[in-house]
């Protein structure tokens, strides 16, 4: 609905402006995303950094102001004034003067999402204001339909409230959160402790990880507006059944775009575009005998293969003549598969190995109606043993909200120092936050016996901006806990003083699950195919059976390669890969042989884009790390530094979307280190420098480059490139207009050896000797 927005006077277009990140760097025409409010009044107040009281609230204009709202139509307001997480009075007030004026939606910000930070508060109260009305409409329609049945909803937190404390903000991401609570049901009932569950559907596809705990952000962003609920963390990328498959000249690519449902794939039969569903049945493995005849104009006919035979052969002859190879369309149509197969195995690794998780100790979770077709194939990608598949799988957000729990959550900052002496204080405001939250719960029907509380803190090291969440325990657990996973993420231990952020509650309130029958035990003979096909998998084409599932009896072992139809999917068994039916009706796929990628001399535009996912992926999991350590705001905010491999000569093989200006003079520097060390580098050595005349770009940019060894072989550097705030200049930032030589802009770093072996090299670089140089035809610099 339309919303007007009241903030501090003086901040009327903060929102708008935001923070310092830059999402598009490459975009020649930047296009902002639209704000969610259509009103802007600047309330005449002002509390400072304490909460206290700097400028009294100007009634008399407000009223004026909210007058004039009123009679322009806008109902909803969103109240965010500065400072008010620490001392909400002025909201307050502003609030009790709207709602005498009798506006319909009044979203106050310290009620909202009590976090410091006005511009991500700010936002989220845009959002709740901008949805809530439109919710509480919907949700009276379901009431005139349920009458006095309880009505719950599933919220973007995986957690159910019932319908009266559903929240706009809380329910942008519902429908995935089910899709993750059910795979970690499932991963649950087959006694499995560290699982990922991969949703892939139609267009795109969703990926989560569970060990025992959800992963859990407070931050979002959707359509470019960036705003705080707790969420589940869950991975999308655009790969899925409908990703449109096309070829740029050089390499062969799958999507971003999407065929859509309708017109939707070329087997769809309404003149689609050429997507992964029919590389998936021109290699046999859809079965379109097992598939309704729902498809064409007519919406009354089976797959059309035809037409998807010619679409992949036209391609394939395109590849041929642009790159003089002579690659099969059974080659083009797995090569297309492998590229999605890493795409999304990609999607899985930002959740797994960019946080501090082993990938291979997980089983994968599939679900949605593609899942079961790429299930083997990002299993081998990731070295993943285990996969399994419901019989719902097609449904499993439905399942998921089935088996959640009630849930109710509270949080409020504290930004002060972590004390030992403080922590009785902390517990008992954690206490105080829990006790209406549960009494909620009760009330609405729960047993005491079946709530659980969890407290949290929110700790990050002093003068740093990510915090990390930490169970509430003794002072020294928590210390040892945070340390423990701070390296786990970052690789190191934090040596500063950690602070308090944030004290946050979580209330669970177990309500009946839907229970799973056990499979009745059929006769246990054979299971016997219904037919075969040939399918082309990765190595060979084989002559494939094809099961119904409920042929299959408990307990079936069936090795691969074949392929399993059910209601919902279909199940695709690879070569190397087993499938056997537990007793819940679960398909368990089995990884019987772990093996390696093998890469021939020929350029192939298949593999060509598979290391390009490969490398690219490295290159992004060190710029995640990166802004997450950084202390500075160009860093973390402004991204203003760069990520990228090289090969052992220097030459740039990879990098992620960063600064064009560091990427084009990185492998300078990579290669003057080369020529200034060679023979003398060793595994987890690392350099610095800034130095212009060395492939520098200015001196607050400062390179780290590390070389990389396998099996005592160097193979590889990799670097990065982050603009610092003070590098000692005469001026902050950068080079002052009126200067004449480069050491006025500040301290020169020609290359120095910052760790040796893994071991930080801080004191000895501190220490120099620094030194004065001439460098060029005039001008003089400092370096070690």
């Amino acid at each position: 609905v339309p919303i007007a927005l009241l903030i501090t006077k003086g901040f009327g277009d903060l929102l708008e402006i935001g923070n310092q990140a830059r999402p598009d760097l490459f975009a020649l025409a930047i296009i902002k995303p639209e704000q969610l409010y259509s009103n802007v009044i600047e309330v005449d107040e002002r509390l400072d950094h304490e909460g206290s009281v700097v400028r009294p609230l100007d009634e008399s204009v407000l009223r004026k102001d909210l007058e004039e709202v009123m009679n322009s139509g806008i109902t909803s307001l969103a109240i965010v004034l500065m400072h008010s997480w620490k001392n909400g009075v002025h909201e307050s007030r502003v609030a009790e003067i709207a709602l005498d004026f009798g506006f319909d939606q009044i979203s106050v910000s310290h009620k909202i999402m009590p976090l410091i930070k006005i511009v991500g508060r700010g936002q989220t109260t845009a959002v709740d204001a901008y949805l809530s009305p439109v919710l509480f409409e919907y949700i009276q329609l379901v009431e005139k339909e349920t009458g006095s049945i309880p009505l719950d909803f599933m919220q973007s937190s995986g957690g159910m409230t019932d319908a009266h404390n559903f929240r706009g903000k809380d329910a942008i991401m519902s429908g995935p959160a089910g899709g993750v609570i059910g795979a970690a049901a499932v991963a649950e009932l087959n006694g499995i402790g560290e699982a990922i569950g991969f949703d892939m559907g139609g267009t795109s596809t969703d990926v989560s990880r569970y060990g025992g705990e959800f992963e859990k952000v407070v931050e979002m962003e959707t359509a470019g507006i960036a705003f705080q609920t707790p969420s589940l963390k869950i991975n999308t990328v655009a790969a899925g059944g409908g990703s449109i498959l096309w070829f740029d000249g050089q390499k062969m690519r799958v999507g971003p775009e999407s065929a859509g449902a309708d017109p939707g794939p070329v087997c769809y039969g309404k003149s689609g575009q050429l997507a992964l569903t029919d590389a998936n049945l021109f290699l046999g493995r859809l079965v379109p005998e097992f598939f309704p005849k729902a498809f064409g104009k007519t919406y009354d006919q089976p797959l059309n293969e035809v037409e998807t035979r010619k679409k992949i052969k036209k391609i394939t002859e395109q590849i041929n003549v642009s790159l003089d190879r002579n690659l099969s369309p059974e080659d083009v149509a797995r090569g297309f598969i492998r590229i999605a197969n890493e795409t999304m195995a990609s999607a899985i690794k930002e959740i797994s190995v960019a946080r501090g998780f082993d990938a291979r100790t997980h089983a994968l979770v599939c679900f949605g109606g593609a899942a079961a077709q790429h299930a083997c194939g990002i299993a081998r990608i990731l070295g993943i043993k285990k996969m399994i598949i419901h019989p719902m799988a097609g449904l499993l957000s439905a399942y998921g909200i089935a088996m959640a729990d009630q849930f109710r959550y509270a949080i409020h900052s504290i930004v002060t120092p972590y004390d030992k002496d403080m922590l009785r204080k902390f517990e008992i405001q954690l206490n105080e936050m829990a006790t209406p939250l549960v009494k909620e719960i009760i009330q609405y029907g729960i047993p005491k016996d079946n709530i659980e509380i969890k407290k949290f803190l929110d700790l990050r090291p002093l003068g740093t901006d990510n915090y990390l969440t930490i169970p509430l325990g003794s002072f020294e657990e928590t210390v040892e806990m945070f340390s423990i996973l701070h390296k786990q993420l970052f690789g190191f231990n934090p040596a500063a003083e950690l602070e308090l952020v944030n004290l946050r509650i979580e209330v669970h309130g177990r309500e009946h699950h839907f229970e799973e029958s056990l499979s009745q035990s059929r006769a246990r003979s054979k299971s016997k195919p219904s037919g075969t096909v040939k399918v082309a998998f990765e190595e060979s084409e084989n002559e494939t059976p094809v099961y119904q599932v409920e042929d299959l009896h408990l307990d079936s072992f069936i090795e691969g390669p074949a392929i399993i139809t059910e209601a919902f999917s279909t199940t695709v068994v690879e070569p190397g890969f087993s499938v056997e039916l537990n007793r819940y009706g679960h398909l368990v796929l089995t990884q019987d042989t772990i093996s390696e990628v093998s890469v021939g001399p020929e350029r192939d535009p298949i593999m060509l884009e598979v290391f390009n996912h490969l490398f690219m992926s490295v290159a992004e999991q060190m710029g995640y790390t990166l802004i997450n350590t950084a202390y500075s705001v160009n860093i973390k905010e402004r991204l203003d530094f760069s990520c990228a491999i090289f090969d052992p000569e220097g030459n740039l093989v990879a990098n992620a979307p960063h600064m064009p200006v560091h990427l084009g003079a990185m492998s300078v520097s990579v290669k003057e280190i080369i020529v200034a060390n060679k023979g003398s580098m060793k595994p987890r050595d690392a350099y610095l420098m800034n130095i212009p005349h060395r492939g520098g770009s200015h001196l607050p940019d400062v390179t780290l480059i590390s070389p990389v060894f396998s099996e005592g072989v160097l193979g590889a550097f990799v670097a990065n490139r982050a603009h610092h705030a003070e590098i000692g200049g005469r001026t902050p930032g950068s080079m002052p207009a009126e200067a004449s030589s480069l050491g006025e802009e500040g301290i020169v770093i020609a290359p120095v050896l910052l760790f040796e072996g893994g071991r930080d090299r801080f004191a000895e670089v501190e220490e120099g000797p620094w030194h004065l140089v001439t460098i060029g035809d005039k001008g003089a610099a400092f370096e070690i």
